[in-house]
């Protein structure tokens, strides 16, 4: 399994704004195309203004054919348009990660 883990700043005192703004359009389309939320959080403490959430996957080849369904779905540019259009985020990363073997041991 791989991880992909997101981050999202957002401009002061929108974090609110964009967590309404995906649970309504963003939510609905992911567990459509992606499936597997491993996490999706807000911060309290450190670097504030700031979501993650994670996505699990098989490998790197279920992640991109997921991605690439939820890419070719309209809604989904719908929802990039309007957050693009409210100027909420600042950056956006990604990582991939994996489990690390004594993790994958655990779990087995």
């Amino acid at each position: 399994m791989i991880v992909d883990l997101r981050i999202y700043t957002c401009l002061p005192n929108r974090v609110a704004e964009f967590v309404a703004l995906y649970e309504k359009m963003g939510w609905p389309l992911q567990q459509k195309h992606l499936g597997n939320c491993v996490g999706w959080y807000t911060t309290i403490e450190g670097e504030l203004n700031t979501v993650v959430h994670m996505w699990g996957y098989a490998d790197q080849a279920d992640r991109e054919r997921r991605r690439a369904a939820m890419a070719a779905d309209p809604a989904w540019g719908e929802y990039l348009a309007e957050v693009g259009k409210r100027g909420i985020l600042i950056k956006m990363q990604n990582r991939i990660v994996k489990p690390a073997p004594f993790f994958e041991a655990l779990k087995k």
